[in-house]
């Protein structure tokens, strides 16, 4: 069995989770990581039992100690940072979004395909069993005329940001704000199962800042509409559904999808959930290592072209709610 030794940039809650789920990955092995400081560094590795420290970017991405690296620091980071590991030869899973821009994803692109590394973006609920349940299910309901589809999560941080205090998920200059963060779950399962929309009208709340708060989308596609509301200054319990013309396929949520329901027309329901024994982020862990193991720069559901059409339809979203990040000039 192969090993892939990986590097982790990136020592938050998200990274944890990834970390916890990686011990379900036999085919997964820690090997360091990486931070600003060495004090943080230092903790991290020892919370997690990591061999190697690094607090210079560049002496990472280039030592022979890692094959991988997973990438979750700020939005704004992951582009320049993705594109410098893919240059030293190593293959990159970074956190959702991709990039700060679709700009930046098609350079992160183009460096895969130069380097001839594999790059993947860590967007979770596309590679459970209940998302392939929805993605097989699909033709049961007859033509589709509507996808909608909920992720509104009233943040902790927004009652700092309402105190005057500026936390990262309110910051532009780290290219954040609520469809960076939770919108694109929303729209990437739809632009996976449907593709790039033909029209998109945008509407939403911006924040003192200058980044989203909420946004309520509608996309145009031949045949079918589609809808989506995200919010970090709201909650909301609404599920996601897929409308036919024979049936409905309702998901419990978007984010994390524990239970899938098929409405037939005529009354009749069915239970389509699948069996899902797993960490809810063990799924993009195996995914990438298949990936790397078989020689494939990217996946076919999280592939280069559905990340790229997600981050063409939030630039669109951005452009018209005059949402603006730094990073939009960078590499302009």
């Amino acid at each position: 069995m192969t090993k892939v030794r990986f590097g982790i940039v990136g020592t938050n809650s998200i990274t944890d989770k990834i970390l916890d789920a990686a011990k379900q990955e036999s085919r997964f092995e820690l090997t360091a990581v990486y931070s600003r400081t060495a004090q943080r560094a230092n903790e991290f590795a020892k919370k997690h039992n990591i061999p190697y420290t690094f607090t210079v970017l560049e002496e990472m991405a280039s030592s022979p100690l890692i094959d991988a690296v997973y990438i979750a620091s700020p939005n704004s980071l992951h582009a320049p940072q993705s594109i410098l590991f893919m240059n030293h030869g190593k293959h990159v899973l970074c956190e959702k979004p991709l990039a700060s821009n679709a700009n930046e994803a098609k350079i992160m692109i183009e460096a895969s395909e130069r380097n001839n590394v594999t790059l993947m973006e860590a967007m979770k609920p596309t590679l459970t069993p209940n998302f392939f349940s929805i993605k097989n299910n699909i033709g049961k309901i007859g033509t589709i005329r509507r996808y909608f589809s909920c992720y509104c999560q009233y943040s902790s941080r927004y009652d700092q940001l309402k105190d005057g205090i500026l936390l990262n998920a309110f910051d532009p200059k780290l290219s954040n704000g609520s469809v960076m963060d939770i919108g694109i779950y929303t729209i990437y399962p739809m632009v996976v199962l449907f593709g790039k929309p033909k029209k998109i009208s945008a509407t939403g709340i911006k924040l003192t800042t200058g980044v989203d708060g909420q946004g309520a989308i509608n996309f145009e596609y031949d045949g079918m509409n589609a809808t989506v509301l995200y919010s970090k200054i709201a909650d909301s319990t609404l599920p996601t559904e897929i409308q036919g013309e024979e049936g409905t396929i309702i998901s419990d949520r978007i984010n994390i999808i524990n239970r899938v329901t098929l409405k037939y027309r005529n009354g009749k329901e069915a239970e389509i959930s699948a069996p899902n024994p797993r960490h809810e982020y063990y799924y993009e862990i195996a995914e990438f290592i298949n990936l790397t193991e078989t020689g494939k720069r990217e996946s076919e559901i999280n592939s280069h072209k559905n990340s790229l059409i997600t981050l063409e339809i939030i630039d669109e979203i951005r452009k018209q709610l005059e949402i603006i990040y730094p990073a939009d000039s960078i590499y302009n």
